[in-house]
C-alpha cells in the first residue's frame, strides 16, 4: 500500500515542472532516509501509514500496476513481478557474474546477437561457467520479441541449455504510467518517454538478477567486450578487498560496464522505479552512488567494453561514441596482490601512497622532493610469488616529476617493528631509468616468495616525485592459467 501511495506521490509532482534540481535532490535524499529508518526498523505504525498515506494522497492511474509493488516493506526486498520466460532457467547454483542487458526494437540497426556473441567468444571455457547472461527484452511488441527470441535460441542453444543464458520479458501491466510525465530539462514528450521507460526496464531486469550470482554487470546492447574481461574484473575486485565500494566502472560511457554488489540490486531497481521520470538512468546512478556513501567515482582503465553501435535505440539517431580507454586485448592488467604501503617521502595534500598501487583512473601517489634513502614500500599480506614488476613515474602533464634516480628491490623475511611490519632482507632487482623500470621473470631470478617491494631513492632531486602505477603478476598455477 505504501508504494501505491508513493507513485501517487510521484504524480503529484508533476505539477511542479519549473522547480530547479537542489530541491528535488533535497527531496530525495531526506526520503530516502525516512523511508529507510522507519519501514527497515518497523517503527512506522499502520496509523502513520495512513496520515503518511493522506498527506501525499493525489489522484493518479496507478491502480494497474500497483500489484507490482504490494508486498514491498523494504529497499531490500525484490518487487513482486512474475516474468515471462522466453528461452533458458535459472540453475540454482549461484554464478560470481551475472551481465544483464536491455532490449527494445530499434528503427535502425540491432546489435544484441553481436553483444551477445562477443560476452561468449571473448570468454575462456573456465569464465564460462561463472557468468550467467540475462536479456531482458523491454518492447511491447511481443511479435518481435519471439521473433528475436527465436534468432537468439537458433544461434546460442548450448548457452541456453548450459544455463548461461535467459532471456525475460515484463508484461507491460506491470509499467508505471509513461502518459503525462515531467519534461525535465525541455526534452521533448518522447524523448522523456523513452528515458523514463528504460529506466523501469532497467529496474525489472536488475530486480530479475538479485540472487543469480555474487556480483552484478549493467551492458547496453550494442557492445564488444575485451578478451578474458571476467579474469580483469576478478583480479580488480581481488584487489579492493577490504574497501568499500557501490559501484565500479570498467567503461566510461553511458550504461556501460557498471559493476554492483548483488545484494544492492533491490535497493537500486527501487530507486530508479522511484525516480523513474525524473532523469535518464545513468544521472540516477550518480545520485545512488552517493546516497550509499560512494562520493568519488571509481573508473578503471583500460576499459573492457567497448559501444559499438552507430545507430542509437531512440528513433534510430546517430551515435558514434567511442571510448578511447578501451583495449581489445585485457589479459594484461597486473594483480596487484593485497597489501599496506608505506613511505617516509613527504606526501602532497591526499594523493597518498595507496593511490600508486591502484589502477583507478587519475589516482597516483604525489610526494615533495625526496633524498637520499627515502623509501616507498609495498608489504604484502602473505608472501606471494611475482613473476613481473612493472613502476612508472610522472605523468603527461608533469613529466619531469619523475624518480630521476632509485632502485627496485623485492625483500623477504618480514618482522614486527615499532613502524610496522618491515622486512629485514633486501635484494637488489635493478635501477630505474627515465623514470620507469621492468622486471620479469622475477620468480626465475630470486630464490624465495617475495614479501616486500620496495623503491629507493639513491639520490637527492629538486623535483617533486609521482609514483603513476605500480604494477605486479603474480605466478600463476598451471591450472588457474587460461
Amino acid at each position: 500500500m505504501i508504494l501505491r501511495l508513493m507513485w501517487k506521490s510521484v504524480d503529484k509532482m508533476r505539477c511542479f515542472r519549473k522547480r530547479s534540481m537542489f530541491p528535488f535532490l533535497g527531496f530525495l535524499i531526506t526520503f530516502l532516509l525516512f523511508f529507510n529508518l522507519y519501514m527497515d526498523d518497523g517503527y512506522v505504525l499502520e496509523a502513520e501509514k495512513r496520515q503518511l498515506g493522506e498527506t501525499l494522497m493525489h489522484p493518479a492511474n496507478s491502480e494497474r500496476y500497483v500489484h507490482t509493488f504490494r508486498d514491498l516493506s523494504n529497499f531490500s526486498g525484490t518487487i513482486n513481478v512474475t516474468y515471462r520466460y522466453l528461452a533458458g532457467i535459472p540453475l540454482p547454483r549461484k554464478k560470481y557474474l551475472t551481465i544483464g542487458l536491455s532490449s527494445v526494437k530499434r528503427k535502425k540497426g540491432n546489435y544484441l546477437l553481436e553483444t551477445i556473441k562477443s560476452i561468449f567468444d571473448q570468454s575462456s571455457y573456465e569464465e564460462l561457467k561463472e557468468i550467467v547472461v540475462v536479456v531482458h527484452l523491454a518492447d511491447f511488441d511481443l511479435v518481435w520479441c519471439e521473433n528475436l527470441v527465436q534468432e537468439i535460441t537458433r544461434k546460442f542453444a548450448h548457452h541456453i541449455i548450459a544455463g548461461r543464458l535467459l532471456v525475460i520479458h515484463t508484461p507491460e501491466d506491470y509499467y508505471p504510467s509513461l502518459d503525462g510525465l515531467k519534461r525535465n530539462y525541455n526534452d521533448p514528450e518522447d524523448r522523456v518517454r523513452f528515458r523514463s521507460k528504460q529506466n523501469v526496464d532497467y529496474a525489472f531486469l536488475l530486480n530479475f538478477c538479485t540472487n543469480l550470482s555474487h556480483f552484478y554487470m549493467m551492458l547496453e546492447d550494442d557492445v564488444r567486450c575485451s578478451r578474458n574481461f571476467l579474469t580483469a574484473l576478478k583480479k580488480v575486485i581481488t584487489s579492493r578487498e577490504g574497501s568499500y565500494w557501490v559501484m565500479l566502472e570498467f567503461s566510461k560511457l553511458g550504461y556501460i560496464g557498471k559493476l554492483y554488489h548483488s545484494k544492492d540490486l533491490p535497493r537500486l531497481a527501487h530507486f530508479l522505479l522511484m525516480f523513474y521520470q525524473e532523469m535518464p538512468c545513468d544521472w540516477l546512478l550518480i545520485h545512488f552512488r552517493g546516497l550509499l556513501a560512494q562520493k568519488d567515482v571509481i573508473r578503471f582503465k583500460p576499459s573492457l567494453f567497448q559501444h559499438m553501435g552507430y545507430y542509437s535505440s531512440y528513433k534510430g539517431a546517430e551515435n558514434k561514441l567511442k571510448d578511447d580507454d578501451f583495449e581489445e586485448d585485457s589479459i594484461d592488467i597486473p594483480d596487484n596482490p593485497p597489501a599496506s604501503l608505506y613511505t617516509n617521502i613527504n606526501v602532497f595534500e591526499n594523493y597518498d601512497a595507496t593511490k600508486a598501487y591502484s589502477s583507478i583512473v587519475d589516482e597516483y601517489f604525489w610526494g615533495k622532493p625526496p633524498c637520499t634513502g627515502d623509501f616507498f614500500v609495498i608489504i604484502f599480506n602473505k608472501s606471494t610469488k611475482i613473476s613481473r614488476i612493472k613502476i612508472v613515474t610522472g605523468t603527461e602533464d608533469r613529466q619531469n616529476d619523475i624518480l630521476h634516480h632509485g632502485a627496485l628491490e623485492v625483500g623477504q623475511k618480514s618482522v614486527d617493528t615499532k613502524q610496522g611490519r618491515q622486512c629485514s632482507s633486501y635484494i637488489t632487482l635493478g635501477e630505474f631509468k627515465g623514470g620507469s623500470i621492468e622486471v620479469t621473470n622475477v620468480d626465475h631470478k630470486i630464490g624465495f616468495d617475495i614479501e616486500c617491494v620496495r623503491i629507493v631513492v639513491t639520490a637527492n632531486q629538486k623535483e617533486w616525485v609521482i609514483i603513476r602505477t605500480i604494477s605486479l603478476w603474480t605466478t600463476q598455477p598451471v591450472s588457474q592459467s587460461f
